[in-house]
């Protein structure tokens, strides 16, 4: 049975699949699995997956019988298996599919994002279908080799892709991106960006740069965006974030000073708040009106956390 831990709530974090990378190479293995009767797949139409609504409710999985109706797919990925041994592929096939979609009743094609937030599928599922649209985007962003230019193929299962002129080998890759809330005395820092819904706060974040630390990454990320300067860094919890493939590392920084200067090129806006003013925004009861990022992403778990002051998620010298 697949370990729970205390941030298997947050969204993609709960993927309880054995992997079997040590078979990848095995084509013979491979290709017995994908024939067998039991497997299953995940559909992807362009680079949206496809659901067949039963009811109230969305099932991501579909059968040999009915993915053999749809030809051959652009991208055929070995994800692994599930703890009852059922096989799990994921299947790309070019936006010409929504038509088939469309035509076909009780299908339908729907974003990651909008899977996620109305929480149509179990947590296990979405953590599975989450790699599956990581692996495809990659696919999708690396046709050609990257050291000479020549066309790559898909080879391993679907976990590498090869250059049959030069020989090279390209693997799928996953940018970090450090997200984080400042905190100082009761009050804690956010920003919002102009994509934002209106309202709506969120922990500042970035991308890790080539020969930075986590907490380098941190203190820089906060200092070049409100001019905060930060102290110790405290490790939280990680999300895979598959839009396309990045991991979200979220973590805790003691702030020196207040006063912030807004990097308008990367917020609209940023201000401190108070920890009561976290609890409002997360029940949904600020007097201004004002939100938190939603339960699947790590920014709400940050936030929560935050505002609950549990022991042992913050630690004593960020008092």
């Amino acid at each position: 049975m697949y370990l729970l831990d205390r941030f298997s709530a947050i969204g993609f974090n709960l993927n309880p699949l054995d992997r079997m990378s040590e078979v990848r190479h095995d084509e013979d293995y491979v290709a017995a699995r994908r024939r067998e009767a039991s497997t299953q797949f995940f559909l992807f139409a362009g680079e949206m997956p496809v659901l067949r609504a039963r009811g109230d409710t969305f099932e991501p999985l579909f059968t040999q019988g009915e993915v053999a109706e749809w030809g051959e797919p652009l991208a055929d990925i070995f994800l692994g298996q599930g703890e009852d041994g059922t096989a799990l592929f994921a299947l790309a096939f070019d936006e010409a599919c929504a038509d088939r979609v469309a035509a076909e009743p009780g299908l339908e094609m729907m974003g990651l994002r909008s899977i996620a937030l109305r929480g149509l599928v179990p947590p296990p599922l979405l953590g599975e279908i989450g790699g599956a649209n990581a692996m495809l985007n990659w696919h999708r962003r690396h046709r050609f080799c990257a050291n000479c230019g020549a066309p790559s193929r898909v080879s391993s299962a679907g976990w590498r892709r090869d250059c049959d002129a030069c020989g090279a080998q390209h693997f799928p890759r996953v940018d970090p991106v450090v997200i984080m809330l400042a905190i100082h005395g009761d009050r804690c820092l956010l920003g919002r960006q102009p994509r934002f819904a209106a309202g709506m706060y969120s922990a500042l974040a970035g991308f890790l740069e080539p020969g930075e630390t986590i907490e380098a990454a941190v203190r820089r990320e906060i200092r070049e965006e409100t001019a905060i300067a930060c102290a110790d860094v405290s490790y939280f919890a990680s999300q895979p974030w598959p839009f396309p493939s990045s991991l979200m590392i979220g973590c805790f920084a003691r702030a020196l000073d207040t006063d912030i200067v807004v990097d308008t090129t990367e917020l609209e806006d940023a201000r401190w708040f108070t920890r009561a003013e976290v609890v409002d925004m997360l029940a949904g009861t600020h007097p201004e009106g004002l939100s938190t990022p939603k339960p699947y992403a790590i920014a709400y778990h940050l936030l929560k956390a935050f505002a609950e002051d549990l022991p042992g998620l913050l630690p004593s010298n960020l008092a």
